[in-house]
């Protein structure tokens, strides 16, 4: 697609001409007009024992208090390690942190390693997967009671399905210079939150292309239980779909159809922050069955549709940091969006750091697109439309004969993927020519080449090597965990200033969950009846 640059064009007729206008008006706005935007990455991993089944050990010591540390913590279970990389100007610093942090990490596991897939190990039943442990500070034991409900309501099993979430912001400078060249009559807050909504509306309705590209969770280990057992069996310990690009993604062992039930708006954020709040205040009668504090021991933090706004699965968030105490939908309500968080990656079993440049250089650019292209409220139809695009391309998207629904209307995958990655294009063209390179352009082009052949997709990759081999999904993940830690067994040791600012944290972070559960003073019960005050 060729980037035209002619001159500014008139304000009123950009945002009614589509996406050849708006991506002039931001050539119009300078070269330059992308630089300074922000990548981060989190990327989970579970932590196993040699054979590959779930460790059951405590959080190692080394990694400091999973509570406070900013680098390490976990997530569900007291095995699922969490790394989380801050915002950078670059992929290549957003990469270079996640694998730092990785070796960091290898070398406080003992014998241990990281599970190198989203669709987990050898588990054990339910109530043996050991929650998360935070101290015993009020919001160090509100995370593990969220955890605990999280449990009782889905299945810790479903729970400790990992993966990868890309986090992205345009730069500040951005938004005065493609507002002046739009136009309107909203504050600069608004305008920035209204564009963001704009890019999640159209991630989820194009956003089925991150599960085809780089879904890599095509089976799963029998231990899985659930209604994974409806699906085909690969070998004696593996069920799989053979079309499919990510389990992670679909429907596989939700049997609790409540969320379904809960319809966040993205039309505006208040509407999205009302909608977020009601379903935080709404009782639920299943949740009112399971009980919250029984016999004096809490099993869930309200019987409520949602605990609190994280259990809320969606496959892009609009986000702003946080002030400490601060709830999500507050800071929201206070700033508007920041940036997005994207979190439909599986991890990608054949990268040592479960990532890469390519991926995070495409999804950017898709993002970007995403922002520019038409991006009209999303209805009722629409929105039934984009799941099932979504649960339908993660459990089939490689069938050559695989359609989407777009409009009513069924449209080949590849030929609406193609169609998208030619307009991705420009945007890769547009970030190089900012950076004197071809990479953003070349990351591009092997999307498409990954379109025209879905056996080059990291999920057929995957089924191949299974029928080729013989091997269990076990077996081959284990295999791939292994090679991964010699990878970072071998590499050269973490520079001096990373292996000392890791270190630092860790050391540092014991001290702070020290001082956040010296200063309680009121007690729990306490402590959650004014968290929820506005229910």
């Amino acid at each position: 697609m060729r980037i035209r640059r002619d001159g500014p064009l008139p304000k009123e007729s950009i945002l009614k001409q589509g996406f050849e206008k708006r991506l002039d008006a931001v050539a119009t706005a300078g070269k330059n007009v992308l630089c300074g935007g922000l990548r981060g990455v989190e990327k989970e991993s579970l932590r196993i024992s040699p054979d590959g089944y779930l460790a059951q050990t405590p959080h190692p010591a080394g990694l400091g208090s999973a509570l406070t540390n900013k680098y390490i913590t976990t997530d569900f279970s007291e095995a699922l390690l969490e790394f989380v990389t801050p915002a950078f100007s670059t992929t290549w610093e957003a990469l270079r942190c996640i694998c730092d942090i990785h070796q960091f990490t290898y070398s406080n596991l003992g014998d241990e390693m990281l599970w190198t897939a989203s669709m987990p190990c050898r588990i054990p039943a339910n109530l043996e997967i050991p929650l998360a442990r935070y101290g015993a500070s009020n919001v160090g034991r509100m995370k593990t009671i969220y955890r605990r409900g999280l449990g009782y309501r889905y299945g810790r099993q479903m729970q400790v399905i990992a993966g990868v979430h890309f986090n992205y912001s345009l730069p500040e400078t951005f938004w005065p210079a493609y507002r002046s060249v739009l136009g309107g009559d909203d504050s600069a807050r608004e305008f920035r939150s209204e564009h963001y909504l704009r890019m999640i509306r159209n991630f989820r309705r194009m956003g089925w292309i991150v599960l085809y590209l780089f879904g890599s969770s095509p089976a799963v280990c029998k231990s899985f239980s659930g209604s994974a057992a409806k699906l085909p069996s690969l070998n004696d310990d593996t069920w799989y779909e053979p079309w499919a690009t990510s389990l992670r993604m679909s429907d596989l062992g939700y049997s609790n159809q409540n969320q379904s039930r809960i319809n966040i708006s993205l039309n505006s954020v208040d509407e999205y922050i009302r909608d977020l709040s009601n379903a935080i205040c709404t009782p639920e009668p299943s949740y009112e069955e399971i009980g919250v504090k029984v016999d004096g021991r809490y099993r869930q933090l309200n019987a409520n549709l949602l605990q609190i706004e994280n259990e809320y699965y969606s496959p892009i968030r609009p986000k702003r940091i946080a002030r400490s105490g601060e709830q999500p939908t507050a800071a929201l309500r206070r700033d508007g969006i920041e940036y997005v968080e994207v979190r439909s990656l599986d991890i990608n079993m054949f990268d040592p750091s479960g990532v890469n440049q390519n991926t995070m250089r495409f999804l950017e650019a898709f993002l970007i697109y995403c922002l520019l292209e038409d991006s009209p409220p999303l209805g009722e139809r629409e929105i039934r439309e984009a799941g099932r695009n979504h649960t339908s391309t993660a459990k089939q998207g490689r069938d050559p004969g695989f359609r989407l629904l777009r409009d009513g209307k069924e449209v080949r995958l590849r030929d609406w993927a193609s169609e998208i990655v030619t307009k991705v294009s420009a945007i890769a063209e547009m970030i190089d020519n900012r950076d004197g390179d071809d990479s953003y352009a070349a990351a591009v082009r092997l999307q498409q080449k990954i379109i025209d052949d879905p056996e080059a997709t990291l999920s057929a990759r995957i089924v191949a090597e299974l029928e080729k081999t013989g091997s269990s999904y076990f077996e081959f993940a284990l295999g791939m965990a292994r090679c991964h830690s010699d990878y970072f067994s071998s590499i050269a040791p973490l520079r001096e200033s990373q292996a000392t600012l890791l270190a630092t944290e860790a050391a540092e972070s014991v001290q702070r969950q020290k001082d956040i559960e010296a200063a309680d003073e009121i007690s729990l019960d306490e402590y959650l009846q004014q968290y929820f005050m506005a229910c």
